[in-house]
């Protein structure tokens, strides 16, 4: 994700910090510093950052479960609104989400146990006060450990409950999404959590209004804007399913030799549209170079290189009979933006995620002009 910068490495899984997190610890200090000074804007940032830690443990626990069943991990990043953790391809089994979704609240239910012990247990040493009395609004408000105890078992409570509404794509809604896709697959699944966690945000939002709730409008926000991406992300998925990789890539593509020099693919590059290129000697391919490879080879050395010494000699391979859904997650899961297309061992082509896309953008439109076709036709049939 943009705009991010990795502050540890768990499990083989990158976590990450956008820069505008810091705008929480900002907030953190400024609620907390107004009434308690200094001290209290070292306590808000303190609980801020050991809030963004029980988050940090709730992606985790999605992400160990994900990995489990051998969905990669490629990163955990940190928004002020909370973490997200990023999966290298889609789950394909609904009890395969349905337990991964499950576990990140599963982590915050443990957590929020431990601080009732050790609440319990400080209550106790403070002279027998009641636990529960540590979770009412404005006991013990100032800066403590015992303050710090009830606001992360407050916080990590609400972190449970907001996160099993049944609102996609909170983790109450893909579990709502992995129930259903049990029955009638993940396609219709999407399309009814989604709908679901649309009505459900806009009741948020216009709770929140009424209320006066910033904060409350801007979640209902997240989770409308956030379940209508699923939805799309879904139908995409489910479009590109049906499309080989055999079918999608350029047919007729200019392709260069071992002899071409960097000119050439400059001058390809001005009189096409092609921005990749594959090296072949005869009919084996040896290497692939793209657009950045040739301006960054022009940036760093002015003579005319033969394209062998900037070409990739390294890179992703699939077969043709593979499905584009299939062959866009596997290169999500390698981070490569561009993949060589074979049957057997015959070279057919490149395919990049821009050709992906274009294949999506056409199949959509086609499909939809069928529906409109098929429903001129109901309506001719009907009258």
């Amino acid at each position: 994700m943009n705009w991010s910068f990795r502050i540890a490495r768990v499990l083989g899984i990158d976590v990450k910090v956008h820069v505008t997190f810091f705008l929480i610890l900002v907030l953190g200090a400024v609620q907390w510093g107004l009434p308690y000074g200094t001290t209290g804007a070292i306590f808000g940032v303190l609980l801020m950052i050991l809030l963004f830690a029980c988050v940090i443990l709730h992606e985790l626990g999605h992400s160990v479960v994900a990995q489990y069943f051998g969905v990669p991990v490629r990163e955990i990043v940190l928004l002020p609104v909370g973490g997200v953790a990023i999966l290298s391809r889609n789950i394909t089994k609904p009890i395969h989400e349905l337990l991964v979704a499950a576990a990140g609240p599963a982590v915050n239910v443990v957590i929020s146990v431990v601080l009732g012990i050790v609440a319990l247990g400080s209550s106790l040493l403070n002279g027998g006060v009641d636990a529960w009395l540590l979770l009412l609004p404005g006991s013990n408000m100032a800066p403590s450990f015992t303050t710090l105890i009830q606001w992360l078992l407050g916080a990590n409570v609400l972190l449970v409950l907001f996160n099993l509404i049944p609102a996609f794509p909170l983790d109450g809604g893909r579990m709502l999404r992995a129930v259903l896709a049990i029955w009638i697959g993940f396609p219709r699944a999407t399309r009814i959590a989604s709908a679901i966690g649309q009505l459900i945000a806009i009741g948020l939002g216009v709770v929140g209004v009424l209320t006066g709730n910033f904060v409350l409008v801007l979640v209902a926000v997240f989770i409308f804007f956030g379940a209508g991406q699923e939805n799309n992300v879904g139908q995409a998925q489910t479009v590109l399913a049906t499309l080989r990789v055999g079918d999608a890539y350029n047919k007729h593509a200019l392709t260069l030799n071992i002899g071409d020099h960097v000119s050439k693919v400059v001058d390809y590059i001005l009189t096409s549209y092609q921005p990749d290129f594959a090296v072949m000697q005869g009919t084996n391919l040896l290497g692939i170079v793209t657009r950045e490879d040739v301006l960054r080879a022009l940036a760093s050395d002015t003579r005319d290189l033969y394209v062998t010494g900037i070409m990739r000699r390294e890179f992703l391979k699939v077969n043709a009979d593979k499905t584009l859904d299939e062959v866009s997650q596997i290169m999500a899961e390698q981070n490569q933006r561009i993949a060589a297309v074979y049957q057997a061992e015959q070279y057919l082509g490149l395919v990049s995620i821009e050709d992906i896309s274009e294949a999506l953008a056409v199949a959509t439109f086609m499909q939809r002009q069928q529906q409109l076709r098929q429903q001129g036709e109901a309506k001719a049939e009907g009258s």
